[in-house]
């Protein structure tokens, strides 16, 4: 077999840019309704912002140290940086396109329009001023620059207006500049009145613009230009040194405010000697500029999708069932008592997840509840359903994630409600994320003492949920128990990891687990037998794991990846990696689920959870990865998920070799496939499930016996 060098990966950087690329594809793409191409052009913005704030953040950290080295793909972080800025300029020169040419004219077309300040005649124009001065004007702060005003420190992504003006001083005529913030508390769009269902818009910039003399009397404006500074978003924290990893990230978030700048975003319009000097004054360079002509903050853009308006520019509404497992019942733990339950997500609603917390909460018969907590978007059921089980007199305990990237504030604010309202609130491990997604109940049935297990591969956040495609598994097999037990322990607690039954827990097995099961594939087809690897994630980055990869597909086994983000392996590369696949599935949701499957010998294995194939996930993180042993759930897995992933013709892109993505081929009489639609459609009923095999029943298992505690609670 080959040794691997830095030709047969890609790039971490460059694959990022290229799933942005499939997002800003969907924005273009006429197959989907004008309001959802918007979405997914603001989408397309943040995510680029992101990749800003932390991944350029942390290359150009990289050229800034003392170290030179290479990445996995061969370039050191000059090369690296110089690849990126050059993709990037592509994608923006596209994302403007997109905007001026494709989604404004046809958004004018259906009634929404943007019209400059200076154009408005009659009502509209007395109606902008009117709003200038009751609304906007008192909460402006014009900032000048002189020896005694210093440039002003800018929050990280606002938008503000350099203003380039002449005034008057003893006889002279002197030019000024002067920065104008606009506040993140006023709305970026400004909706003019209409009598008829017409949207007519001014973009706040540009009404602020229009009044800078009033802002600066006695001068001449000369002319205004928007810009956009972004900044270093990481947290740096050593956990080993701080007392109270509260209050740290609460300070380090004070600081990402004002991080280093990594990027200045102008106008096209802005005269060179007005950003050479934003550069300057930024330390900044001009491979950090990039001239817009367009929105300089287009996730703001999302105004336009938001409310009840225009149901025909979207999609069809999607109201998801309760999973047929759950439906009509009024006891969520006897169901789970006599079976495993499986539920996809978001064709399957995740009230079921909440009505489980719920329960629990208000059940005299459960004991303890246990919980991890990494994005909940301070939804008020689930935190809520932790608070009342407190009330109730129910031990509880969170684990809660103070370092879930950009959620930071969001999380430390429910930490804190959770602490005042009396439940356990624990922040993990040091130096390592609590990234699992688990609950477990204790909850004392009528023969004994049980443990009512949960386990997703996304967020407790019922938000996201309707937006992203998650799994659900519920059981009560006492080795899940014992194995979710012993994790929230050692999360709890101070002891060592003592191994787990059933579970696969990083940082201690997932990753030599499936190295383990890769490899027995490879043996497998060395031996003449069938061997196959379905892997669904949302990045593969470790190294480790994709020249297993390389060494199976060199073997002969048949290896069918669904990648929706990042992936550093090159598939059909000759004599390495013909035997892969990789695709990616953008579409209306979010695709967000892990699943794995191994072919075993005939016996399938096959895993969800909550890592990516990633060196964080793997040895960073704190993760759990669940094998669904139910012979019907891992049928039901296979053939009704993962098949109708891989035969996606619509929204698939194909992985090359030469790291490029492109749509697949179809031919004359190739059936149209949407996963996504037929998951929807699934749900609803509106197509059979495939038929499966007559299952086994489950095996009983013994339930865990616990003298109960003294009466008086001691």
């Amino acid at each position: 077999m080959k040794n691997f060098s830095a030709q047969h990966f890609i790039s971490r950087e460059l694959s990022w840019l290229e799933f942005n690329q499939r997002v800003l594809n969907e924005a273009r793409s006429e197959t989907n309704p004008l309001l959802e191409r918007v979405k997914f052009f603001t989408i397309a913005s943040s995510n680029l912002d992101e990749f800003f704030e932390v991944r350029v953040a942390g290359v150009k950290q990289q050229i800034e140290s003392d170290v030179v080295e290479r990445s996995v793909d061969g370039r050191t972080a000059t090369e690296t940086f110089r690849a990126i800025r050059r993709r990037v300029l592509e994608m923006i020169d596209e994302q403007c396109q997109c905007w001026n040419r494709e989604l404004v004219p046809r958004l004018a077309k259906n009634g929404i329009r943007f019209l400059e300040p200076a154009h408005l005649k009659g009502a509209d124009s007395e109606w902008v001023e009117r709003y200038y001065r009751s609304q906007v004007r008192p909460v402006l702060t014009p900032l000048g620059i002189d020896p005694s005003h210093p440039f002003p420190q800018l929050l990280n992504k606002s938008l503000n207006i350099v203003v380039q003006l002449d005034i008057e001083r003893n006889g002279e005529l002197q030019r000024r500049l002067a920065v104008v913030q606009v506040p993140r508390v006023l709305p970026r769009l400004v909706r003019l009145p209409r009598a008829d269902e017409s949207r007519v818009y001014v973009f706040m910039g540009h009404l602020i613009g229009h009044f800078l003399a009033d802002l600066f009397p006695g001068t001449t404006i000369v002319g205004y230009w928007h810009f956009r500074v972004t900044r270093n978003g990481e947290l740096y924290i050593d956990e080993e040194d701080v007392g109270n990893l509260l209050s740290a990230v609460e300070q380090e978030l004070h600081n990402r405010r004002r991080g280093a700048a990594v990027r200045l975003e102008v106008d096209h319009t802005c005269p060179p000697e007005i950003y050479q000097y934003l550069l300057e004054t930024l330390d900044l360079s001009e491979d950090d500029l990039y001239i817009i002509n367009g929105p300089l903050n287009p996730v703001r853009l999302m105004t336009l999708y938001e409310g009840d308006h225009s149901p025909e520019l979207r999609d069809k509404p999607f109201v998801a069932p309760v999973g047929p497992a759950f439906r009509d019942a009024l006891d969520l733990f006897s169901v789970i008592r006599k079976r495993d339950v499986l539920l996809h997500h978001p064709y399957e609603s995740y009230a079921s997840v909440v009505d489980f917390l719920e329960q629990a909460a208000r059940d005299p018969h459960v004991l303890a509840i246990k919980q991890t907590l990494y994005r909940t978007g301070g939804d008020p059921r689930i935190v809520g359903a932790l608070m009342k089980a407190v009330s109730n007199g129910k031990q509880v305990t969170a684990v809660t994630e103070l370092k879930a990237r950009f959620d930071e504030a969001n999380n430390i604010l429910w930490a804190r409600r959770l602490e005042e309202a009396g439940v356990h609130v624990v922040y993990g491990i040091v130096n390592h994320k609590v990234h699992a997604k688990i609950s477990l109940v204790v909850r004392r049935d009528d023969d004994g003492l049980r443990r009512y297990v949960h386990i997703g591969t996304g967020n407790y956040n019922p938000s996201t949920a309707r937006l992203y495609t998650d799994l659900s598994l519920f059981t009560v097999l006492p080795d899940y128990g014992e194995d979710a037990t012993n994790l929230f322990n050692l999360l709890t607690g101070i002891c060592q990891f003592q191994g787990a039954r059933r579970l696969l827990i990083a940082p201690f097995t997932v990753h030599e687990t499936m190295l383990a099961h890769i490899n027995a594939e490879t043996s497998a087809a060395q031996r003449g037998n069938p061997a196959r690897i379905i892997a669904k994630m949302n990045s593969l980055v470790d190294r480790e794991i994709i020249e297993a990869l390389y060494r199976a597909s060199q073997a002969g086994v048949k290896i069918e990846l669904i990648v929706r983000g990042i992936c550093c392996l090159r598939p059909q590369v000759p004599g390495v990696s013909e035997n892969i696949t990789v695709r990616s599935i953008i579409g209306r949701f979010l695709e967000h689920s892990r699943i794995v499957y191994f072919e075993n010998g005939g016996a399938p294995k096959l895993y969800i959870g909550s890592a990516d194939w990633m060196p964080r996930n793997f040895f960073r993180r704190v993760e759990v990865i669940t094998p669904v042993e139910d012979p019907q759930l891992r049928e039901r897995i296979i053939r009704e998920i993962l098949e109708v992933h891989l035969r996606d013709n619509t929204k698939a892109s194909l992985l090359a070799a030469d790291g490029s993505y492109s749509v697949p081929p179809l031919g004359k009489n190739t059936q149209l496939s949407n996963s996504q639609s037929e998951f929807m459609a699934l749900a609803l009923g509106e197509t059979k499930r495939p038929s499966r095999k007559k299952r086994a029943p489950r095996p009983k298992f013994p339930t865990l016996q616990i003298e109960p505690p003294p009466a008086h609670g001691g």
